[in-house]
């Protein structure tokens, strides 16, 4: 018997779907029956993905969208609502890269461009899609905001202020927006993930830990794994698996919350 699919019918819009992150989330959304909608700053970046899945039976689009640009993201989510008739899932998960940040420096190391980096980029975007999205979303007094975090959202780590501030700051738009939109069947979930070994930002970090320390890259990524509970660094498929959930009818009482799918390593 084939597996019900808990995102038929679904139309899922993902803004940086052409990073590591993205693509995996793109091929999940698709495999659980959502038609996606696929955007990058470049659109080579997420045509690749959308080919795979539509080879594979699914149904995806790509499109070039900057995510920072609010002009463009309106016209890109009043385009696919017109197109299709709603927007049900939005998804934002573009990303700085370690060295806009400073990741590994101390709080006193950062430069005020470096800690600005995370919150400029990151936080600014998320307002723009998940604004977008909203708008729609109210309307049809229906559909999911999706938001994703690290475990520096809850201090552990030394080297994160910078991006711990972004992702406690996205923690906190999730249960902001949630009380302005959810009365009107709108949820907003975050999701908040560990250091995934696969991701570049990760493999930048384990490098310049590495030669700091003059340890093997292994043993770094070894350390990484032992600060979590389960002693096991979470992989993009675990946290792809918990985002279709979240955006899924089986989560439809979940809102304003965070769902901690670090593996242990930030405990609430």
């Amino acid at each position: 018997m084939n597996k019900a699919k808990i995102l038929q019918g679904k139309h899922a819009v993902l803004f940086g779907a052409g990073g590591s992150f993205g693509s995996v989330v793109a091929r999940e959304f698709a495999a659980e029956g959502a038609e996606v909608f696929l955007s990058g700053r470049s659109r080579s970046s997420v045509e690749d993905t959308a080919t795979q899945i539509t080879a594979d039976g699914g149904a995806a689009q790509a499109a070039e969208i900057d995510a920072e640009d609010a002009a463009a993201v309106d016209a890109y989510i009043d385009g696919i609502a017109t197109e299709v008739g709603s927007i049900d899932v939005v998804f934002n998960l573009i990303g700085p890269r370690l060295a806009e940040y400073g990741g590994g420096k101390s709080a006193t190391q950062l430069s005020v461009d470096e800690f600005m980096a995370p919150l400029v980029r990151l936080v600014k975007s998320q307002f723009i899609t998940s604004r977008a999205a909203a708008r729609h979303m109210v309307e049809q007094r229906s559909g999911v905001i999706l938001f994703v975090t690290g475990s520096p959202a809850r201090p552990h780590t030394p080297g994160a202020t910078a991006i711990g501030a972004a992702f406690g700051a996205i923690e906190n738009l999730t249960r902001n927006l949630a009380q302005d939109i959810s009365p009107r069947g709108v949820r907003v979930v975050c999701v908040r993930t560990a250091a995934t070994p696969e991701t570049r930002t990760i493999q930048e970090l384990q490098a310049s830990i590495s030669a700091a320390m003059n340890i093997p890259q292994e043993q770094v990524f070894r350390t990484l794994a032992d600060m979590t509970l389960l002693k096991v660094s979470p992989a993009i498929a675990d946290m792809a698996r918990v985002a279709a959930f979240a955006a899924s009818d089986n989560a439809r009482m979940m809102t304003g919350t965070v769902l901690n799918s670090s593996a242990g390593s930030a405990i609430d």
